[in-house]
């Protein structure tokens, strides 16, 4: 007889859930039992209590067997040769119906007989032909009952520019010009990929540029957007709008002493308001919106068009104009509007149309900005966050794709002890199955049809993610595994769709077979000298070409504060390091300095700028000599930056996400230190 421990086991295998794992230290770490009932809860498992395991494990086992056809099937490079049929003892003939999205149809008739038995009432169907690439509809009839899978038809390796590439990052919020009004916008953003390009640089990374809630209450972190489909209306350049030439109340408004007061208040403050640069953006916006509609021009055709083609744009505005009414996260909206069913009487409809048309504003300004730097390309080096806002739009509009309640997180580390949670709901890994992948589709599409290069946050999460049950914390998280290889088709064919390089963040503990993945389909790595320093070292591993090498990250000190360790007097403050802690990373940090500096000539009489400036031109022309795919170039390094742009597992305590560059970019741009490690950086790119 089994027992209740043995029960819960095999139900959270059944439903894909991990009842143990091997921590960053490598110990093993072993689930607790209301741990996993906690998650089997949230991914819906018929369970209260412990008391339910044996109905809740007949319930699994006989839903399990009741799927003949499993929802999605991958087709690499066109063949799917393991499509499993758990049709029984059922004897006859099967028909197979194969609709091509292009639209064309295939159809044959098999004897089951002739169907290889893979285990008892388990049958093999092979498809007869190569697929092309795309998402088919497969069809099995048998016994009069019908069955239907989408096929993903993707190449095994993902699209790739194979030319030695490198480029620049810094936040767009971060960028400041003469002609900024307090955070940088897409004509800076243009702006500073002109500058790269004229250096000989092909690539400008920034954080992500999805829509957020900038109201009250406000989250300005790109990694909890308001949704991963659309853009944040931040970043318009309202001056360069065809409407403003035809929009004298918005003319008015932008010379008025009132207006102007509030843009040189937010842009001379040392940090990004985005509430009071959002509410004054917004006054302009909508004064040409108002024009817009008022007097339709040419441009409207291209303006309904765009509403028509943009996947949930109207549920997206109708949702924001609600928020926008009542001024509360939905999850306290009454039930009917919980429920996605909105009347025109819920919402104002001049918001709504503001929503409507600043995503086509979005559009304009920067298809033609990421169009243009394409075309010197690859362009803009996108980023796609793990997850949303646990109110955004995304999780209203598909509650039953996100599991509500539960977070996403971390489990506890050397540097989080207590594990991380961050807050946003994790995806229902087999509802996304059933979806047909909709969701993901929607949102790298979004993205690949403005960028050249796509970096995938967590990308572990392809293959699995911790769950932090409702009501636990951080250190009684589990993790749930998701069908990493349907992923991984999924984002092979919409990079070749796009002709877009894609990048997996796999920094920190990652499972073997995650870079191994990763390998395989192409998908680049990131290599980040912080990370591959260590005080056993005899000095840095190369970088491999299959990576984007880079000195740090947004997540990370920027490289003169690790040379100096201010960061870990920074963890120290913060509480995450004690006195003992603290002593020991600093002993550890003048080690890795050793190993940096060593082989430098010596000069008594260099000061600590120089041996910095030389430092950071030795790790720059090493990675740029080196064989990565794509080097990546912190602008901020360049000037000795000290402030991070965003310390994890802090909220408040820091001023994460709102910090401006030190240097405008007229500033930086005309510095020959700046300029020169660039240059140097590309001189030694085009000599590979």
């Amino acid at each position: 007889m089994s027992t209740e421990k043995e029960d819960l086991r095999t139900l959270a295998h059944l439903y894909g859930v991990q009842a143990s794992y091997h921590d960053a230290l490598g110990q093993y770490v072993e689930a607790g039992p209301e741990s996993l009932l906690g998650v089997l809860k949230a991914l819906g498992a018929p369970l209260d209590s412990f008391a339910d395991l044996p109905e809740a494990l007949r319930s699994r086992r006989d839903e399990l067997a009741e799927r003949v056809l499993e929802p999605v099937v991958v087709a690499w490079d066109g063949h799917a040769r393991d499509i499993d049929l758990r049709l029984g003892n059922a004897r006859g003939s099967l028909a197979c119906h194969l609709d091509l999205e292009g639209g064309e149809r295939r159809g044959w008739v098999l004897d089951l007989d002739s169907l290889a038995q893979t285990a008892e009432g388990v049958r093999r169907l092979v498809l007869p032909e190569a697929l092309p690439s795309g998402y088919h509809n497969l069809r099995v009839e048998a016994g009069g009952k019908s069955y239907e899978s989408l096929v993903i038809a993707a190449p095994s390796r993902a699209y790739g520019d194979r030319r030695s590439l490198w480029g620049v990052f810094l936040p767009l919020h971060a960028l400041r010009t003469e002609r900024s009004w307090g955070a940088g916008d897409f004509s800076d953003l243009e702006t500073l990929a002109e500058w790269t390009a004229s250096l000989g640089g092909g690539v400008v990374a920034t954080l992500p540029l999805l829509a957020a809630f900038l109201d009250e209450p406000c989250e300005p972190s790109p990694y909890a957007p308001a949704s991963r489909l659309f853009w944040n209306e931040l970043y318009i350049d309202p001056r360069r709008l065809p409407e403003m030439d035809d929009c004298a109340a918005a003319r008015r408004l932008l010379e008025s002493p009132e207006l102007r007061r509030e843009i040189d208040l937010v842009r001379a403050a040392p940090l990004v308001d985005y509430q009071r640069l959002m509410a004054a953006k917004r006054r302009v916006l909508e004064e040409l919106a108002h024009r817009f509609f008022a007097r339709p021009s040419e441009r409207l055709a291209d303006y309904e068009d765009f509403v028509k083609k943009k996947t949930g744009l109207e549920s997206y505005a109708s949702f924001r104009a609600v928020g926008d009414r009542r001024g509360e996260p939905w999850q306290h909206w009454p039930e009917r509007l919980r429920e996605g069913r909105l009347a025109h009487a819920d919402y104002d409809d001049e918001d709504r149309r503001y929503y409507l048309w600043t995503q086509w504003a979005v559009e304009q300004q920067m298809g033609a900005m990421a169009g243009e730097a394409r075309r010197r390309g690859p362009g803009l080096y996108l980023d796609l966050p793990l997850g949303v806002h646990g109110s955004a739009f995304d999780v209203w509009r598909a509650p039953d794709l996100f599991a509500q309640g539960a977070s996403a997180g971390a489990p506890p580390d050397a540097l989080f002890t207590g594990g991380q949670e961050w807050g946003f709901p994790p995806i229902q890994p087999e509802r996304q199955r059933e979806r047909g992948y909709d969701y993901l589709i929607d949102s790298l599409r979004h993205h690949m049809e403005h960028s050249g290069v796509l970096r995938i946050d967590h990308v572990m999460q392809l293959h699995r993610l911790f769950w932090v049950p409702p009501g636990m914390t951080a250190t009684e998280g589990v993790y749930v595994t998701y069908p990493a290889e349907e992923h991984y088709a999924v984002l092979s064919l919409e990079s070749h769709r796009h002709q877009v390089t894609v990048v997996g963040e796999n920094l920190g503990t990652v499972p073997p077979e995650v870079n191994e993945s990763m390998a395989r389909h192409d998908v680049l790595g990131m290599y980040v000298v912080q990370y591959e320093l260590h005080p056993e070292s005899q000095g840095l591993r190369e970088p491999p070409a299959c990576s984007v090498a880079s000195l740090n990250t947004h997540d990370m000190p920027t490289f003169r504060a690790f040379w100096e360790a201010r960061d870990i007097a920074i963890m120290e403050d913060l509480g995450f390091f004690d006195a003992e802690r603290a002593r020991t990373e600093k002993q550890r940090r003048d080690a890795l300095r050793g190993i940096v500096a060593s082989g430098l000539p010596w000069d008594s009489e260099r000061s600590d700028e120089a041996t910095y400036d030389a430092v950071l031109r030795r790790c720059l022309e090493y990675l740029a000599a080196s064989p990565a795919r794509i080097v990546l170039v912190n602008l901020e390094d360049l000037w000795r930056e000290l402030e991070p742009q965003n310390v994890p597992g802090t909220h408040s305590e820091r001023p994460n996400w709102r910090r401006k560059a030190r240097l405008s970019f007229e500033e930086f741009s005309r510095r020959p230190e700046v300029v020169a490690a660039l240059q140097r950086v590309d001189e030694l790119r085009r000599g590979r």
